[in-house]
């Protein structure tokens, strides 16, 4: 008897996928590290408390996804012009960000893919580079040289907004500040700073309960810049004086409290953030 060979056929098995390969790192991003609306509403409380008017037009350099723009537009008659040289950020933040907007608030920001080192025509009440992004400027020439700029992109009676962050532990190479968003963690990474030069390497990474990462989201190459030197060349490029802003302390968690004050002194805490505001 001749009998007929069957051949097996292997079943294809569907990869499931990961967390990290559905995830949008801007997302993530914005949910982790910006809080737009506490951004806004410090703006106006110090802008009010030194020229006694609401501000009206903000320049956000290193705009990236422009979600500050887009929070400060929302109030009608309010202007905002968004800053940054790479356009993949820029394109997101039109899909996610300015969409969202009503027509009228949506045709209040405009977005410049640039050198934040350009002059625009429009001055700005209140100018901001937050997220530590001007210390992509290495030497104390190229910041004093920005800052010389952002002094011409200010109005008259204009603010120059700055954060910094500072403390051994945010010194430290290798070392890792994780914290829970919902569905994932957001891991702060430092890699590497140099303690001659201060330029220093920092990533953010994404980490997600089934076990996959986003490593790294983003990469950062800087020089780790002091307040009194970030005071010094406002001062150097025409500032007229400077003003520092603390935050204070949960005494529960220990933990930053979201209130920011005027200091001329503080506490060296291990890890802190503050700004530094510069007054036109």
């Amino acid at each position: 008897m001749v009998t007929k060979k069957k051949t097996a056929t292997k079943r294809k098995t569907k990869k499931k996928e990961k967390l990290a390969d559905r995830a949008d790192r801007y997302k993530l991003y914005q949910k982790s590290v910006q809080d737009p609306k506490h951004e806004v509403a410090f703006f106006d409380r110090v802008y009010k408390s030194i020229f006694k008017r609401k501000p009206v037009i903000l320049r956000e350099d290193f705009c990236g996804t422009f979600a500050v723009c887009c929070t400060w537009a929302q109030k009608k008659g309010r202007s905002a012009i968004g800053v940054d040289i790479d356009p993949d950020p820029l394109n997101w933040g039109r899909t996610h960000n300015l969409s969202k907007l009503s027509t009228d608030a949506q045709e209040r920001v405009h977005l410049i893919q640039d050198d934040v080192r350009t002059v625009n025509r429009m001055r700005a009440d209140v100018l901001a580079a937050e997220n530590f992004s001007y210390w992509v400027f290495k030497t104390r020439d190229e910041l004093r040289d920005y800052f010389k700029v952002a002094y011409k992109n200010l109005a008259s009676e204009g603010l120059m907004f700055l954060d910094l962050m500072g403390g051994g532990e945010c010194q430290e190479e290798n070392h890792q500040d994780v914290r829970k968003y919902g569905s994932f963690k957001y891991v702060w990474d430092q890699v590497k700073i140099d303690p001659i030069t201060h330029h220093s390497t920092f990533h953010i990474h994404f980490r997600f309960k089934d076990g996959s990462k986003i490593k790294p989201a983003f990469t950062y190459h800087w020089r780790f810049w002091t307040i009194p030197e970030v005071r010094e060349l406002l001062e150097e490029a025409g500032f007229r004086r400077s003003i520092v802003y603390w935050e204070g302390t949960d005494e529960k968690t220990g933990e930053g409290d979201g209130d920011w004050k005027k200091a001329d002194s503080a506490e060296n805490d291990p890890s802190w953030i503050a700004y530094v505001v510069g007054v036109k």
